[in-house]
């Protein structure tokens, strides 16, 4: 089983970008976390960072040729992007939406997500911690036989 994790715009930052809300992790400190998990889940684990939309979309369509799922971080774009909605929708790849913080706890904009009504669930708010969980639940998803 292979799951992808896909990270979006800014989340390249992490660790000094706003480190009161997003916290002091690094993304490599994130993807070191989540290949741990993985290798504990026995499942293989690739990790995608890009502030290009056009990269995430296409990240979708590569992945439905060697992905089981994806975990996905769309950053700003999780509230803007028809295009990604439609890019996961189409790769019918089951997808969770993660988030660092509690988007529901910040300000108005960040409360809809586009991308949350074709994904198979959320976590929000439990920081990087919340990036292992994500791999954790797709992977019991997965195995449980819930995939399209």
């Amino acid at each position: 089983m292979k799951i992808s994790v896909f990270n979006g715009p800014n989340l390249n930052a992490l660790g000094t970008r706003e480190p009161g809300i997003y916290g002091a992790d690094t993304l490599a400190d994130i993807e070191a976390a989540c290949r741990t998990t993985a290798a504990d889940l026995g499942v293989d684990l690739d990790f995608l960072q890009t502030n290009q939309e056009g990269a995430l979309v296409d990240a979708f369509h590569a992945a439905r040729d060697t992905s089981d799922g994806v975990v996905i971080n769309a950053g700003a774009y999780t509230h803007t992007s028809i295009a990604l909605r439609d890019a996961i929708s189409a790769t019918e790849l089951p997808t969770v939406e993660l988030h660092l913080s509690n988007t529901h706890a910040r300000e108005a904009f960040r409360h809809h997500s586009m991308i949350a009504p074709v994904c198979v669930g959320l976590i929000l708010g439990f920081g990087a911690y919340g990036y292992p969980l994500a791999v954790t639940a797709l992977v019991q998803h997965l195995k449980q036989g819930n995939a399209p």
